[in-house]
């Protein structure tokens, strides 16, 4: 059963950095409300222009209304859910169901489920929308090679698999002229994939970029954004040169851009912070912000319209006390933690400036 609740919004902090150069400061105010709900949680997903946020919980897709933290809406039987994509031209959103191999397509207006979708691969994680081709891409940590798989966006077919190098691809990035940019974790490497032909015409390594999760791409300036723990990278798009490196925390597993306001969002789950970095230039970066929400704010949605960010984490209580005679798993055992407790909150994070 999912709990539904909301609190008023919590000013956590505010962040005044001076830009460079400019003479003006830029401040960023975060605050948290706790939304509640059952389950853990990966992707966060910002629907650009409509305020609302799609945020993974294991088993079912919360929807919030960004602006007040109420739930507005549930979608239900995502098991081991990941990511949620949207496809505004055919009215269409997309999760990715890691715990039966399918794809649940649902109504964006309605949140009705339409169908799930049997994608026949394990390892299903990552998703996003490509305008371009309008498709929805998957990046799949399949065995015994990792995959894309391509679908439909309106009629919800899949039409065509890319195999990739590594068993650990991560985000998606579109150029939107017909190539797809996939990170892999594995390896450490950028592949560049040609829709039309549906296959990889090029690997890139990211160093000193290791095991890169988020992803962007800037269509003005052709530059690649790659969000790894510590140190992330740029890209040239047209070479695969790495033109820059960004500071940042540890614990990265996504990352969002603001292509009007060139502002690059970086979260770090181990540190309990998201490094705000500015595109100054096509090859040059300025760090003008550290912003602190909490440990486990691990991924992050844009909404490029509104200008806000989002995160979220659920915190959990102390964990059961084993049976009689029973040896508890050490911590740091799977998932880097042993057993957890039950879910006392949701927090949901709010990056305003």
């Amino acid at each position: 059963m999912t709990r539904r609740f909301s609190a008023p919004l919590t000013l956590l902090t505010v962040a005044v950095l001076a830009s460079p150069g400019s003479g003006t400061a830029q401040t960023f105010t975060v605050s948290k409300t706790n939304i509640g709900g059952d389950g853990g949680h990966d992707y966060i997903m910002a629907e650009a222009g409509t305020g609302r946020v799609f945020v993974s919980r294991g088993t079912h897709v919360m929807v919030v209304d960004g602006s007040t933290g109420k739930v507005i809406g549930d979608i239900p039987d995502t098991p081991r859910m990941h990511g949620i994509a949207v496809a505004p031209k055919s009215n269409h959103g997309f999760t990715t169901n890691a715990g039966d191999s399918t794809v649940t397509m649902f109504d964006l207006k309605t949140l009705a489920v339409i169908k799930k979708i049997p994608t026949h691969t394990g390892g299903l994680d990552g998703i996003m929308y490509d305008e371009f081709s309008d498709r929805i891409v998957l990046t799949n940590h399949s065995r015994p090679i990792g995959t894309v798989t391509l679908i439909d966006a309106k009629s919800g077919d899949i039409v065509g698999t890319v195999n990739l190098e590594d068993t650990a691809p991560e985000g998606a990035a579109s150029d939107g002229k017909g190539k797809l940019f996939v990170n892999n974790e594995g390896t450490s490497t950028i592949q560049v994939i040609d829709e039309k032909t549906m296959k990889a015409i090029a690997s890139w390594p990211l160093a000193p970029c290791e095991g890169p999760t988020g992803i962007a791409f800037d269509r003005k300036t052709d530059r690649i954004f790659a969000g790894c723990s510590g140190t992330s990278v740029v890209l040239d798009a047209k070479t695969g040169k790495v033109v820059a490196q960004l500071t940042n925390g540890n614990g990265v597993d996504a990352l969002g851009y603001d292509p009007s306001e060139k502002l690059i969002y970086i979260p770090a789950g181990g540190d309990g912070t998201v490094t705000v970095v500015r595109q100054d230039a096509a090859d040059k970066y300025t760090v003008i912000a550290t912003v602190k929400t909490m440990p486990g704010v691990k991924t992050i949605g844009v909404d490029p319209v509104k200008h806000v960010a989002y995160g979220f984490v659920p915190e959990y209580g102390p964990a059961p006390a084993p049976a009689a005679g029973v040896t508890p798993p050490p911590a740091g055992g799977r998932g880097g933690r042993g057993p957890r407790g039950p879910v006392i909150g949701g927090w949901f994070f709010t990056i305003t400036h």
